[in-house]
């Protein structure tokens, strides 16, 4: 009888759950990159994918130290203690750092939006997968307060990967946001009543006074693997996003490599006042050829900033909360970032942050 009466709670609460409400924009002038391979048409591929023409490469000396990184180790556990350019844009952005990825921005009427939010490590079972695998405990990420996570207005997520998107945060944002994600998204996410809408390249979705564009960038996807049973690779598409309101303009490039890509979408939206740009995770002994097609090295995100007019530059990926995927140590990434914008002459004005920081341009 016991059987009996939870297995008809388990049923009466299956029944409860509320759908969610899906959106699918791919306009006329959305930008749609599919695999020829039979059996894989269905799939996303990069609209450079044979891209292999970077403009800069350091190849010696690539990590000097730095006087303004103050590490406990080398190059290791560090805070940024320099001082940043004083950049007055009047773009109304205020942007903090959560670490890794995540960021929270607020505009100047009070919007509030969230990138690639992950709390912590992995979802289970990767986070111990990975734990196993490369004995790495994340340091705790900064976490929003529950009013604070409650005001947002959008949330927008890059791609699939495990360090951009966590299932278990979904309960704790909660139902009151908007998700806005690449296509083939919203089966990842549980029938919990979640607004979702899913983008293709360049397609545009109005939420209060900002426009937000989902635009292209050079990566891949994946999230489930059982050999020989399952996978999905690029099944989901991926890409950056575009916040723009009352003309001010904050770009966030998501996990990419180089590409011309970052020319095109300056094309087609002109200046960004605010670049959000990778520099970490291009570090592979095994396989550098790869790794750099698909994560920007802090030269590449210099050069992108330049292709985009970047007023001011933003750099992440390293840090001490992203999992010692900032190249070889948490930070060597911002001391070759430091380097080459000296080496190549760089003037995107660069503002750089400690996990927690913000600042307002």
């Amino acid at each position: 009888m016991k059987k009996l009466a939870l297995l008809f709670s388990l049923a009466t609460l299956a029944g409860c759950s509320v759908s969610n409400q899906v959106e699918t924009l791919i306009p006329e002038n959305a930008i749609v990159k599919n695999k020829t391979t039979d059996g894989y048409t269905d799939r996303y591929k990069n609209i450079y994918d044979e891209f292999k023409d970077y403009p800069v490469t350091c190849s010696d000396d690539c990590y000097p130290p730095s006087p303004i990184i103050k590490c406990k180790s080398d190059m290791q556990n560090c805070q940024f203690t320099g001082k940043n350019p004083a950049v007055n844009l009047k773009s109304g952005f205020n942007v903090q750092w959560l670490g890794h990825a995540s960021f929270k921005i607020t505009t100047e009427n009070g919007q509030q939006f969230l990138f690639d939010p992950v709390s912590d490590d992995f979802d289970w079972p990767v986070n111990w997968a990975f734990h196993i695998v490369a004995g790495v405990d994340r340091t705790p990420t900064i976490e929003l307060e529950e009013g604070d996570i409650s005001r947002t207005d959008a949330i927008m997520y890059s791609h699939i990967h495990y360090d951009h998107f966590k299932k278990d945060d979904l309960a704790r944002i909660g139902k009151n946001s908007e998700f806005l994600t690449p296509l083939g998204f919203a089966e990842h996410f549980p029938e919990n009543g979640y607004k979702i809408t899913e983008m293709a390249w360049y397609s545009s979705k109005k939420v209060g006074n900002s426009t937000i564009h989902f635009v292209p960038a050079n990566h891949f996807s994946s999230r489930i693997l059982v050999p020989f049973i399952h996978e999905d690779n690029d099944a989901t598409l991926w890409g950056g996003w575009v916040i723009e309101q009352q003309g001010k303009k904050l770009f966030f490039a998501g996990d990419t490599g180089y590409s011309p890509h970052f020319k095109d979408i300056a094309a087609k939206y002109g200046q960004m006042d605010v670049c959000l740009l990778p520099i970490a995770s291009y570090h592979s002994e095994q396989h550098p050829k790869w790794y750099r097609k698909v994560h920007t090295t802090p030269e590449d995100a210099l050069v992108a900033a330049k292709d985009m007019n970047c007023k001011v530059m933003i750099p992440w990926g390293y840090g001490n909360a992203s999992w010692q995927m900032g190249d070889k140590t948490s930070h060597s990434a911002l001391f070759r970032l430091l380097h080459m914008y000296e080496q190549i002459n760089a003037d995107t004005p660069i503002i750089v942050l400690n996990e927690g920081e913000s600042v307002k341009l």
